[in-house]
């Protein structure tokens, strides 16, 4: 088996090389760094092959599939890039934590760290928020891993152990994070989040309650909806209450008074209870982050046992498009002026709209084929669409599912949305990438072209 793997990767390579100096002849014009080349699979390492990141080697192995499309994109660090919209954000959030908390000595009382590497283990990312082996969010499908114990976070919240562990009760984590997704407007194997802790001791917690010294933090009961099994109902009533008032202060700050809020009970495997809030933005409800209190096993794991705490964490590309009305997650990986120039502002609350870019007109190809019997996953359709075509492609759709009737084989039709963002594609160019998805999905994904 080993064998046989190892020559079908090399088979690929060939292939890929090949195809890619086809297809990279009629591409010279692509402003956006997504000129298509399917040898960008080459990251995808055979075992044994070892692959450098930020610096340092990682063995690949069977976990691997990092495509060079994705580690372009290491080390952007786009929310750390002056005047860039994802930056104002960061910068506004910043300001409004700075501002609105402040320790004991008149210094801010958040600590914020938005230089973290992206490279973590699978522990930090995973086994340190409690989410357990075999959960979904691990998949192989879903996730890049460089290897089985390394991979590029899915979450900020993959820094929130250490963090704790270091003493540190609270902080700001901001960064970008890697997930395999569908490709539409508000979806990118890239995106920035912030991440927010905040612990209180008991006295910090109870603090101008009334016979406040005679509540406790922790107790032994039972597990409800409403609380943790460890937490006592005062102590999880006053966390919930400081986590949303924090919350609601900082939309209101980011997005005017008189905002309409809603608070919708959902699950996290680290905090308990949880919720997503919601916003009423121009008469439509939209959701801008997930939050809860802490799951207290976490919290004790980190060393600080004597504590409780809240901790959210919301999407800087979601932000973004909402104040800006930015309507496609590519453009912000755009170097075009005409897009970074509108963010140059002289404050950072000043108040932006985007003057939309002439649209260039969309050529659309359908792609269908059989599925194989065994390890098929979308995402892994999708990646390899983004990999080879690039920020060219604006959106990829399942229109059609069919299975024969006797065979009972499974075949998808997928339509591809091509649009460059900065000029007219042709017909003729985007065939060449197209011709590249097709042979492509067959020599990776091992599909039977219907095409």
């Amino acid at each position: 088996m080993v064998c046989s793997a190892l020559r079908r990767v090399a088979h690929v390579r060939v292939y890929l090389v090949r195809k890619a100096s086809g297809v990279s002849r009629g591409h010279q014009h692509q402003a956006l760094g997504s000129r298509p080349a399917a040898s960008e699979f080459a990251a995808r390492g055979a075992p044994g092959s070892v692959v450098e990141l930020l610096g340092k080697p990682y063995p690949q192995d069977d976990y691997s599939n990092l495509s060079q499309k994705v580690l372009s994109r290491v080390g952007r660090n786009l929310h750390n890039q002056q005047h860039h919209p994802l930056w104002l954000i960061k910068e506004r959030v910043k300001e409004h934590f700075y501002k609105q908390y402040v320790g004991r000595f008149g210094t801010p009382l958040f600590s914020v760290y938005d230089d973290l590497s992206p490279v973590v283990t699978t522990w930090q990312n995973f086994d340190s928020l409690l989410i357990p082996a075999g959960h979904p969010s691990r998949k192989k499908g879903d996730n890049y891993y460089l290897n089985r114990t390394h991979m590029l976070r899915a979450h900020t919240s993959a820094h929130q152990w250490d963090l704790l562990h270091a003493g540190l009760d609270a902080f700001l984590v901001v960064g970008d994070v890697y997930r395999r997704d569908q490709i539409d407007s508000q979806h990118y194997p890239v995106f920035h989040q912030l991440e927010a802790v905040r612990l209180f001791s008991k006295h910090e917690l109870f603090a101008g309650i009334k016979n406040g010294e005679s509540l406790q933090l922790f107790e032994q009961s039972s597990r409800s909806a409403h609380k943790q099994e460890t937490h006592t109902m005062e102590a999880m009533k006053l966390v919930e209450f400081d986590l949303k008032q924090t919350l609601t202060r900082l939309v209101t700050h980011l997005f005017g008074d008189g905002l309409d809020i809603r608070w919708v009970d959902c699950y996290f495997p680290f905090t308990h209870p949880s919720f997503e809030m919601e916003i009423n933005f121009h008469g439509e409800w939209l959701e801008v982050l997930g939050c809860g209190v802490m799951e207290q096993q976490l919290v004790n794991s980190a060393g600080a046992q004597d504590r409780v705490g809240w901790a959210f964490g919301l999407g800087l590309e979601r932000l973004a498009m909402i104040l800006y009305d930015i309507p496609d997650i590519r453009l912000f990986w755009s170097e075009d002026e005409r897009f970074l120039k509108q963010f140059l502002v002289s404050d950072i609350n000043q108040k932006v709209k985007f003057q939309p870019l002439s649209k260039y007109p969309a050529v659309i190809n359908d792609i269908s084929f059989w599925l194989p019997s065994e390890n098929y996953s979308e995402n892994d359709f999708y990646d390899l669409v983004r990999t080879i075509g690039g920020d060219l492609v604006e959106k990829v759709d399942l229109i059609d599912k069919f299975e024969h009737p006797k065979t009972h084989r499974t075949s998808h039709c997928y339509r591809i949305t091509y649009r460059h963002m900065e000029r007219t594609l042709s017909q003729s160019e985007v065939r060449h990438i197209h011709q590249a998805v097709q042979e492509a999905a067959v020599q990776l994904l091992g599909v039977e072209g219907r095409f």
